[in-house]
């Protein structure tokens, strides 16, 4: 009976709609054959269906890139995660690679901030679409080193005549302070294990030192046979014949195009004509901003609060299903100092010790999570703080692969040798195996600014953190006794975790660098690939299939924007506008500003693990 009234509501309810819109019922075979009827008598009459006569609309995803593409787990808004980095960017173009509605994909490349990891990640995405059938065309106006690079792995590179390419090869320029110090009252105190270990140079000396120097050469070396190699092999041409155009170091468009540089030297509406012609559409669609988040801004009716909660507290991310196994990504992004995790505004993003560790831990006591990545970007920091991470990965019975970025190098080092795997980019600079420690002597500039000091003191190193003298011998025996044991768990623990003799570890130790091509041949790491190389490498140790497709779990968690709104610092927010102004005032400050204040914050610890130099590749 129950059912039988159920039947009659639904048939009431169908004749309703029906009359609401005027239609007749009729079941879907009546309809069917009614169709196929009318296809045949309009064929018979030598006329055309609709389907037929309907226009050829093309689609082609435009994606930008543009900006620095941070490599993080996100930052949260109050309309959610809307912002853009690495990770969601890639995801657009796999996205477009598996969309049927879309034919092709026009890359827009913009100022942007392209190292090697960077650059290799989305290079392989494009190599991606590519490999699904689907061309990809790089729209440029100007492009300069690693952004021309990232072009060769399209399809076709268009730009228009007015444009500009600088490909002027690698240079490597390194500032020194020594005599800045020395003129204001200021002594650097440091010390150093590993004679390539020149981390403290640029207080301490005037130049390079000599294993510096040779370190330094041979990886700039790599990086520049990496560069040439990759163009040579994208655009079809011959070693010799690129290395003469990156020799001029800049070409203007009709130069390039004879070169084989570029394909195309026309304007963007004059490019979108030819591909309307050329995949014979009737309308060709660009579709803007393809797969990128959009903000809905309407709060309005009896929804709206509601729906400004959801968005505030990031609901409607995923596909609302725990289902399947997990996949965690930590992200272990800047030098690294003990405590919590924090955006300085001089400093910018620095990684914490306290926050690492509790994203791993989180990971391992989830138990639908199979496996983590352990995604790295960092030239180091504090050696106490580098060996906490270390630690914590070693106590999860679950796989973990790390997965180097555009630097893993000394404590960015340290943190991923104790994964069952490790995973760089051929660019990624890593190694830099060795430790320094020191302080500054501030007693000259004291004198220069009339500041005096009175010291009572008791034990024999008792002013081994006094910033207005040098280390005593004691003192400097006592510094290098834990700088020396350090070095000495760094190296072990490094040995251990390659599975090789100390000997061999110590060879390729003392503070030198590599490109992650070249780590991979010494074995400092298992091989190169992408992050996406690397969860996949994280399926097969955990022993999902790997067609199935695994939920990925971001750590650390992103902050809730009501802790930054309700914990609003003055003082932060007067140092931001500050920075900020800088930034447009004085550029070529700000970045040496941020690096001396990322020092800063890492010897909070006595002794670092930190990198030599900060490289930036352009």
């Amino acid at each position: 009976m129950r059912n039988s009234i159920q039947i009659f509501i639904a048939g009431l309810l169908l004749v309703t709609v029906c009359l609401a819109f005027d239609q007749p019922i009729v079941s879907k075979a009546v309809a069917a054959e009614e169709g196929e009827k009318a296809a045949a008598a309009a064929e018979s009459n030598g006329e055309q269906t609709a389907a037929e006569v309907k226009p050829k609309k093309v689609r082609l995803a435009h994606i930008a890139i543009k900006g620095d593409l941070p490599e993080s787990p996100g930052q949260m808004t109050l309309f959610g995660d809307l912002g853009t980095d690495l990770r969601k960017t890639i995801a657009r173009l796999d996205k477009a690679a598996e969309d049927d509605r879309i034919a092709g994909i026009i890359i827009e490349i913009r100022p942007a901030a392209l190292a090697r990891g960077k650059l290799n990640e989305l290079s392989e995405a494009i190599h991606r679409v590519r490999d699904s059938g689907k061309k990809v065309y790089a729209q440029v106006e100007s492009v300069i080193g690693s952004q021309y690079v990232l072009a060769t792995a399209c399809d076709e590179i268009v730009m228009p005549e007015s444009g500009m390419i600088l490909i002027p090869g690698i240079h490597a320029e390194m500032g020194y302070y020594k005599d800045l110090l020395e003129n204001i009252g200021v002594e650097a105190d440091f010390l150093h294990v590993g004679e390539a270990k020149g981390a403290a140079e640029p207080f301490t000396r005037r130049s390079m030192s000599e294993p510096v120097k040779k370190n330094m050469t041979a990886l700039i070396d790599d990086l520049f046979d990496q560069m040439i190699t990759k163009i040579a092999t994208n655009r079809g041409l011959k070693v010799d014949e690129v290395r003469v155009q990156v020799d001029k170091g800049m070409l203007r468009p009709k130069e390039a195009l004879d070169a084989g540089l570029i394909d195309r030297m026309v304007y963007p509406d004059e490019f979108r004509e030819s591909l309307t012609k050329e995949y014979d559409a009737d309308k060709l669609v660009y579709v803007m901003n393809y797969a990128k988040k959009k903000i809905d801004s309407d709060f309005s009716g009896p929804m709206g609060m509601i729906k400004l909660f959801q968005a505030i507290l990031g609901g409607g991310d995923g596909d609302g299903s725990d289902k399947g196994p997990k996949i965690a990504i930590v992200y272990a992004v800047g030098p690294i100092m003990s405590g919590k995790s924090e955006d300085n505004p001089f400093a910018g993003q620095m990684m914490g010790s306290d926050t690492i560790v509790k994203a791993l831990h989180e990971a391992a006591d989830d138990e639908a999570v199979k496996a983590i990545v352990l995604r790295v970007n960092s030239p180091g920091g504090s050696a106490l703080a580098s060996d906490l991470i270390w630690r914590a990965t070693q106590t999860t019975e679950k796989p973990i692969v790390a997965s180097m970025g555009d630097v893993a190098g000394s404590g960015g080092y340290y943190i991923s040798m104790g994964a069952d795997r490790i995973v760089a980019e051929p660019g990624t600079i890593t190694g830099s195996i060795g430790v320094v420690g020191g302080k500054m002597n501030l007693s000259g500039l004291y004198d220069k600014i009339g500041i005096t000091t009175d010291v009572i003191s008791r034990g024999k190193n008792s002013s081994i953190f006094s910033p207005t003298s040098n280390f005593t011998e004691s003192e400097r025996e006592a510094v290098s006794g834990m700088m020396h044991d350090v070095y000495r768990i760094f190296t072990t623990k490094a040995a251990e975790g390659r599975g090789m003799p100390l000997e061999k570890l110590e060879a390729l130790a003392g503070g030198q660098i590599y490109t992650g091509r070249d780590a991979k041949r010494n074995g400092l790491v298992d091989q190169l690939g992408t992050l996406k190389d690397a969860i996949q490498l994280a399926k097969q140790l955990a022993g999902i299939d790997p067609d199935e497709k695994a939920k990925l779990k971001i750590l650390p968690e992103q902050e809730n924007p009501f802790d930054a709104i309700f914990g609003i610092d003055t003082n932060a927010e007067k140092e931001v506008r500050m920075i900020g102004s800088l930034r447009h005032v004085l550029p070529e400050l700000t970045a040496p500003l941020q690096r001396a204040a990322q020092v800063q914050q890492v010897m909070r610890d006595p002794v670092a693990v930190m990198m030599p130099y900060w490289i930036e590749i352009k």
